[in-house]
């Protein structure tokens, strides 16, 4: 039986724009085809809770190869996004680490699939948070479902 959400779907789904694509390049590094967060829907430091989304498209690198004639998301991009909001979170509430990046996965669970034209909903909550590090407990909605869960360590370089 999948985790209970860390957020009801409805909720995430509802939400407005916190913070546009803008703020967070001004945290995050990555560019071009490795930008894997449109926007941040929800922050709320005290309950070490974000959301945000990845809106999938079909002219993105993977499109073409990953299944020609059925695409499907990559579960490495759908981790990697995570990942990234992950480093948002941490970035904005240590503003002063100058680089936050993948230090490992747990208990990563695959569940449905996202494909070009889907909004892949995003949500992280902070565990454990050091000056250097942090584990998140991380989930993926599409759909209204649960399609992807794992525990993300971040480390800060």
């Amino acid at each position: 039986m999948p985790p209970q959400p860390l957020l009801p779907f409805d909720f995430v789904q509802s939400l407005e724009i916190k913070f546009p694509i803008e703020e967070i390049r001004k945290r995050n590094q990555q560019r071009y085809e490795m930008e894997h967060l449109s926007a941040i829907v929800h922050f709320d430091p005290d309950a070490r809770i974000v959301a945000g989304y990845k809106d999938v498209s079909d002219q993105e690198f993977w499109v073409r190869g990953h299944l020609p004639g059925r695409p499907l998301l990559p579960g490495v991009i759908m981790l990697e996004a995570l990942a990234q909001l992950c480093s948002f979170y941490q970035l904005t509430i240590q503003p002063d680490a100058p680089f936050f990046g993948f230090g490992g996965l747990d208990e990563v669970r695959f569940r449905g699939m996202v494909v070009p034209g889907d909004r892949l909903y995003l949500v992280a909550r902070a565990l454990d948070i050091k000056a250097h590090r942090g584990y998140y407990q991380t989930q993926g909605l599409a759909g209204g479902k649960l399609v992807v869960e794992a525990k993300v360590l971040g480390i800060a370089f």
